[in-house]
C-alpha cells in the first residue's frame, strides 16, 4: 500500500477547534464492515451496538501538562519546550523538542517561570530535538507540582487559538489515570461518566490499558513506500486483569471493542501465536496499515483522522480500504469534525 492512497481534501473548516458542548453529544458514523453500510447516529447511542458480556478497551493514559515557555540565559529569548518523555527520574532527565531550535546549543540553560526552574542542554537528539537536565534539588513531588503550575495543556498546533482553562478538563478522558502522554487518545474523549455508567448497567466491561501517547502518531509520513516508515516508539503496559477479561470475552465470542487506535496499538503489541493477549510492558513501534490481520478487537471506536496519517492507515486496515474512504467521502459532505475536538466512528 502506497502513502499517496491515503490522500484527500479536507476542507479546513471541518478541523475542530473545540471539543462538543457535552463529550457523549458529538456525532457518530457508524460503518459497517461486512456490508459497507453508513448509519449517521450521536456518540451517545453507541449503547445500542454493545450487549452484556461485551467489552470495551479502553487506553487510561493521562495527559501532562508538557508544553512550557521558558528564557534563554543572556539573551532573554523566549523560547518554547515541549518535555516529550522522561529519560531519568532520579536526575531529571528530559527528551524535549525546542522552538526556535536554532538557537538552543548544548550548554545553554534556559530559565523557566519566576526562575522557579532552570534546565540545562545536555545533548542534541534530532533537528528540534534535545535531552534537558533540570537542575533541581528538591523532591520529585516538587520538581512534578512545578511543571504541572508551569507547563500548558499541549493542544495540538492546528488548533490555533490560546489553550483556555476548559482544555484541561477536555484534553483528558474521564478515566485518565496514568500520567505519561503529551497527546489525548481522542477517541476516549466521546465518554462522559454518565454513558460510562450507562454501558455498565446494561453488562458491558471495560479493560484498561496503557499506551503513553508521544508526537509520533503525529508525524508525517515521509516514504511512498509504507514499508518503510518507523514509527515512533510509545511505552505502553498491559496487566493481567485486563488480559483475563479480554481473553474470557475472545472465547466467548463475544464484542471486543478496542476504544482508538492507541488502545488497538497496544493490544496488537502483545498477541500469543494462538491470537490472545498477553501481559505487556515496554515500549511499542508497531505501525499498522493494510493489509492487517487483526488478533483481538473485532470492532472500533476513533476519531476522523488527517490525510495520509498513521491513523488513518490502521483504520482502514480495520475497516477495510475502500469502506472507509468512501465513509470519509461521506462524513465530509456530511460536515462532520474531525482531528482530535472532532467526531467519532464506529467501525462494527
Amino acid at each position: 500500500m502506497k502513502l499517496s492512497k491515503f490522500k484527500f481534501n479536507l476542507p479546513p473548516e471541518l478541523l475542530a477547534d473545540k471539543p462538543a458542548d457535552e463529550r457523549d453529544e458529538s456525532r457518530l458514523l457508524v460503518l459497517h464492515k461486512d456490508t459497507g453500510e453508513i448509519e449517521h447516529r450521536m456518540f451517545k447511542d453507541i449503547i445500542e451496538y454493545f450487549d452484556d458480556g461485551d467489552l470495551m478497551i479502553m487506553n487510561d493514559t493521562k495527559v501532562f501538562p508538557a508544553r512550557m515557555y521558558g528564557n534563554k540565559e543572556k539573551t532573554g529569548a523566549k523560547i518554547e519546550v515541549f518535555l516529550l518523555r522522561e529519560l531519568n527520574r532520579e536526575n531529571y532527565l528530559w527528551d524535549v523538542l525546542v522552538d526556535p531550535a536554532r538557537k538552543i546549543r548544548i550548554g545553554n540553560k534556559l530559565y523557566f517561570g519566576d526562575d522557579d526552574l532552570v534546565a540545562e542542554v545536555i545533548d542534541n537528539t534530532t533537528s528540534r530535538g534535545r535531552t534537558l537536565r533540570f537542575l533541581y534539588d528538591g523532591s520529585y513531588e516538587d520538581f512534578k507540582a512545578i511543571i504541572n503550575r508551569l507547563g500548558e495543556t499541549p493542544i495540538p498546533k492546528y488548533i490555533n487559538r490560546a489553550v483556555e482553562p476548559e482544555d484541561a478538563e477536555r484534553y483528558q478522558t474521564v478515566y485518565a489515570k496514568n500520567e505519561g502522554a503529551v497527546a489525548a487518545p481522542t477517541a476516549g474523549l466521546h465518554f462522559s461518566k454518565h454513558l460510562m455508567k450507562r454501558l455498565e448497567i446494561k453488562g458491558i466491561d471495560f479493560a484498561f490499558v496503557t499506551l503513553h501517547v508521544g508526537l509520533g502518531s503525529f508525524r508525517t509520513v515521509e516514504v511512498e513506500d509504507l514499508t518503510k516508515h518507523k514509527m515512533d516508539s510509545e511505552e505502553a503496559f498491559i496487566d493481567e486483569e485486563c488480559v483475563a477479561k479480554v481473553n474470557n470475552a475472545k472465547k466467548a465470542k463475544r464484542k471486543i471493542c478496542a476504544v482508538g487506535t492507541t488502545s488497538m496499538r497496544a493490544i496488537e503489541s502483545s498477541v500469543s501465536t494462538d491470537g490472545l493477549l498477553k501481559p505487556y510492558q515496554g515500549w511499542t513501534n508497531k505501525f499498522i496499515f493494510p493489509p492487517y490481520d487483526f488478533s483481538v478487537a473485532n470492532c472500533m471506536i476513533t476519531n476522523f483522522h488527517m490525510p495520509e496519517s498513521t491513523l488513518l492507515m490502521m483504520t482502514t486496515a480495520f475497516g477495510g480500504y475502500d469502506n472507509v474512504m468512501k465513509a470519509y467521502k461521506e462524513a465530509i459532505k456530511e460536515k462532520y469534525r474531525f482531528f482530535t475536538y472532532g467526531d467519532a466512528m464506529l467501525i462494527i
